[in-house]
């Protein structure tokens, strides 16, 4: 039996505890890395535009806009590096060095000079601190993932893989709240001098906290199971590319259809877009802020529940349901956000993260039970990494140049539907493999290709 299928009787109480660890080392260090990376999406739609690079004047939102998206394209390359170092030398020593990684540069972002103070510097060491954000994120999911469903029983890897997806509200959430906090204590000019610096100096102690909390998590049974019987890939990545190819683009696309929709608050464009002073709903910070951390609560939830009951219905048919009411959220937000009322703002963006989360909190099994165990960290991190790429990475500046140029949101509407549609085609491909062997004892049997028309990868 692989040690990733199931523990003696003897080992089961050492077992179960080792378990909780791993579910909240996942948790704590996954909420760290996003609420460093969510920071700054905040700053860009509050400040960045104003601070970095105001003599572009009307072009300033969308170029601080298009910085977000600059670190996704660095995801990959950070994705490549975890994937080899992870399925060679374990999950565990990655998600060491992607914590730090993360937190040093998004410091280095709360005492960064403004362009008055050191001119055109000020932005191009913004984009260098935000790239090396983007390496850090592209390796810290797969990891982080695989600690927590490689570790779980096979009727639980849903439940337990929401662990890890609960980071990214949970870092909205947190992202949200400091910010808000922040412009009530340092309201106006002292928000734009120094109040938005704060939230980023404080990721010095939560990455603190995240690394000793991540120290103290064993390693993961298949990654262990993997090294024992020295049957690591040589080359995974390359191997990965050879077979699985086709795979990793439809579980891109998977990822694409909720990482664009989810990107209108992590990426901060509602918050730009709601609170610009010379746009058509002009609203104050600090509202809308905790409307946003409000609906980083019902995505939690959201995500939660998701995890779980895809242990029940399947990973396949709880996105089917996801994507149904995901694109129900996508019509419904603009409508609700453009009446300027804060409640309903707060409503548009609760009943989008219920959708969201349908189509987040199962992901972690999904892409888990997607690859084979020997280039499994490989797969599901470059494969999120793509996917983040073609949703979430230009979201926010796609959607501000579609309202530039139509003077309608109705247009960003289509954008989201068209890649929520996308995201249900991808699905839809995909054979259900919940319950599949994980452990490298099942090589063969996850080898054989998931998507629907082909019998071998």
């Amino acid at each position: 039996m692989s040690t990733q299928e199931g523990f003696t009787p003897t080992g089961t109480i050492a077992a179960s505890a080792d378990r909780k660890r791993v579910v909240f080392a996942t948790v704590i260090g996954t909420t760290v890395e996003w609420y460093d990376f969510f920071i700054y999406a905040t700053a860009v739609g509050l400040v960045f535009g104003q601070l970095f690079f105001a003599p572009l004047g009307a072009n300033s939102a969308i170029v601080a806009f298009a910085t977000v998206g600059v670190s996704f394209l660095f995801r990959p390359l950070g994705a490549f590096l975890a994937g080899h170092f992870g399925d060679k030398y374990g999950r565990k020593v990655v998600l060491m060095w992607t914590l730090i990684l993360m937190g040093a540069s998004t410091a280095l972002i709360g005492v960064l000079p403004t362009y008055e103070a050191i001119g055109v510097a000020a932005p191009i060491l913004l984009v260098l601190l935000r790239i090396l954000q983007g390496i850090s994120a592209g390796g810290e999911w797969g990891g982080a993932v695989l600690m927590a469903v490689e570790h779980a029983p096979k009727k639980r890897r849903g439940a337990f893989g929401a662990a890890p997806q609960i980071g990214v509200p949970l870092g909205l959430l947190l992202a949200s709240g400091v910010m808000a906090f922040m412009a009530m204590i340092a309201p106006g000019d002292a928000f734009l001098v120094w109040g938005w610096r704060v939230p980023f100096l404080l990721s010095v102690v939560l990455i603190l906290v995240g690394y000793y909390v991540r120290r103290r998590v064993e390693e993961s049974p298949v990654f262990a199971e993997l090294a024992q019987r020295k049957e690591k890939a040589r080359t995974p990545i390359l191997t990965l590319f050879r077979k699985h190819a086709l795979l990793v683009v439809i579980a891109a696309f998977v990822f694409a259809g909720n990482n664009a929709v989810g990107y209108m608050t992590t990426g901060g464009y509602i918050q730009g877009y709601s609170t610009n002073p010379e746009g058509p709903l002009a609203l104050e910070r600090g509202p809308v802020l905790w409307a946003v951390a409000g609906s980083a609560v019902t995505w939690l939830l959201s995500t939660l529940f998701a995890g779980f009951i895809s242990d029940r219905i399947g990973r396949r048919t709880t996105y089917i349901i996801g994507w149904i009411l995901q694109l129900a959220g996508v019509f419904l937000l603009f409508p609700l956000v453009n009446t300027g009322d804060i409640w309903l703002l707060f409503l548009g963006l609760a009943i989008l993260t219920i959708g969201l989360g349908f189509t987040y909190g199962p992901q972690a099994a999904l892409y888990s039970e997607l690859f084979p165990a020997s280039i499994r960290f490989s797969g599901v991190s470059i494969s999120y990494a793509i996917g983040a790429i073609l949703g979430g990475a230009f979201a926010p500046m796609i959607a501000t140049a579609l309202v530039q140029a139509t003077g309608s949101t109705l247009s960003v509407t289509w954008y989201l539907a068209g890649m929520t549609c996308l995201g249900l085609i991808a699905t839809l491909l995909l054979r259900d493999r919940s319950g599949i062997p994980l452990g490298p004892d099942h090589e063969a049997e996850q080898e054989v290709s998931p998507i629907y028309g082909l019998a071998k990868a």
